[in-house]
């Protein structure tokens, strides 16, 4: 169970909220605020995974709440889901570019859609609130999912995936923005010219007469034979890249001429296969063209988002096998590893390596006043922003949600540590009965 804070002052939606999530058995609790500047706090102290927000209401202050988001995005990472009239569905889609959207949902269509969204967060569970998981105890994640032919289900996986990867440092912005390319225009493709058997000159007439792609697919699926169609959707995400399979239920196409052509004659479409086959990596259909698949290549050793916190602290570059810091040493600094790699050794041992994915290096004996425990050398070249005692102090005072979510952190290590401390004592145990 997981609390789902709603941004909501509108009694209507906020009751067809609460009857959908007691669908999924209460899988996700919603809570409702119906005061912006609530909303505001909870979204700085709580740091929810998935929030959602109507947009249409006019209680809601989006600007308040995207300014939030945008002062320090590297806190609020957390997936929205929003509510829009399909008046202002272009201009809060442009305002959400640089947030992690989930899902846009039209107001007319939410009673279809909001359920659809809670099942494939529900499905994709895994990345969405399992990032220690992936870190630390995996080494992968995968995913593999039957979805009907809606075409708002392949914004949302192609929303989901890029932005858990982006969050991760596993894809840097462009990388984001390629790969959600890649993924929209192959899941729509199974649907549109897959299941539904659209081809080019009968979706260029439709457009051409100014109809919409998503009325042309409501109007095939009318068709009970077509509409029974699936599209199996499956993901594997390890540490070098990430691996994609998408089929359909449909005939096939010829899909061979179709990547030879240099769409010169295109017009107002057709461009989705070229761009795809531009942005990612081994794209292979299988013979009949129901089914394709690709890799897209990772490029860790980054943080793409940098905390508020450090804004404006000094960076420090060290070069590859120069110390970081020597056991005993005082602790005047704490480090958010901006890039690199960095070996930790304890008496002469190397224990561990630290990368971006674990944000942080130093912060124990930092915040409990000790002296270095362990001595820290950068594996090739290291970015490292450092915060010195005063500062630190400073802005927690300004901004004491950064207390509880370093807090928090140090929770999480500590637990990770208790997991891996009685792992191997069960591997000792075990190996130990074994002889």
């Amino acid at each position: 169970m997981r609390k789902l804070p709603v941004m909501s002052s509108d009694h209507a939606v906020n009751d067809r909220v609460m009857r959908i999530c007691s669908r999924f058995n209460d899988a996700f609790v919603p809570v409702f605020h119906d005061s912006t500047e609530e909303f505001l706090e909870m979204l700085r102290y709580d740091l929810p995974e998935v929030t959602l927000v109507n947009f249409s209401d006019p209680a809601t202050d989006f600007e308040a709440i995207f300014d939030t988001i945008r002062s320090d995005p590297w806190l609020h990472y957390g997936g929205i889901i929003g509510i829009c009239r399909r008046s202002e569905e272009t201009k809060t889609r442009e305002l959400l570019s640089d947030c992690n959207i989930v899902s846009l949902i039209r107001r007319g269509e939410f009673v279809i859609s909001f359920p659809r969204v809670l099942r494939i967060l529900i499905q994709n569970r895994q990345i969405l609130f399992q990032r220690d998981l992936q870190n630390y105890l995996m080494s992968n994640i995968s995913g593999s999912f039957v979805m009907d032919n809606d075409p708002f289900n392949a914004g949302a996986y192609a929303n989901i995936v890029t932005n858990y990867l982006y969050n991760s440092n596993y894809v840097d912005r462009e990388g984001r923005d390629r790969l959600h390319v890649a993924l929209f225009e192959l899941l729509m493709n199974a649907i549109e010219h897959g299941n539904c058997g659209i081809d080019y000159e009968e979706k260029n007439r439709w457009l051409s007469a100014g109809g919409d792609i998503i009325d042309l697919i409501r109007t095939k699926l009318k068709d009970p034979q077509l509409k029974t169609r699936r599209i199996h959707f499956s993901y594997r995400i390890g540490e070098e890249y990430s691996s994609y399979t998408i089929r359909d239920e449909g005939d096939g196409f010829d899909w061979r001429s179709r990547l030879s052509d240099d769409g010169a004659h295109l017009e107002t479409h057709g461009h989705g296969m070229r761009m795809t086959q531009a942005y990612v990596e081994n794209l292979q259909y299988n013979d009949a063209g129901n089914e394709v698949a690709f890799q897209f290549p990772h490029a860790r050793g980054r943080a793409n988002v940098v905390p508020g916190l450090f804004e404006e602290s000094d960076e420090r570059v060290f070069e590859d096998s120069e110390v970081v810091f020597r056991e005993g040493e005082e602790s005047d600094y704490l480090y958010y590893i901006a890039e690199g790699n960095l070996d930790i050794y304890s008496q002469g041992q190397r224990i561990t390596t630290l990368t971006p994915d674990d944000i942080f290096l130093g912060e124990m004996s930092f915040l409990l006043n000790n002296r270095r425990s362990a001595n820290v050398v950068s594996v090739g070249r290291s970015t490292l922003i450092s915060i010195d005692r005063n500062r630190f102090v400073s802005v927690i005072k300004e901004k004491p949600y950064y207390g509880i979510f370093l807090a928090r952190l140090i929770a999480q290590r500590l637990s990770r540590l208790n997991h891996t401390v009685a792992r191997l004592r069960r591997e000792a145990l075990e190996l130990s009965t074994a002889r």
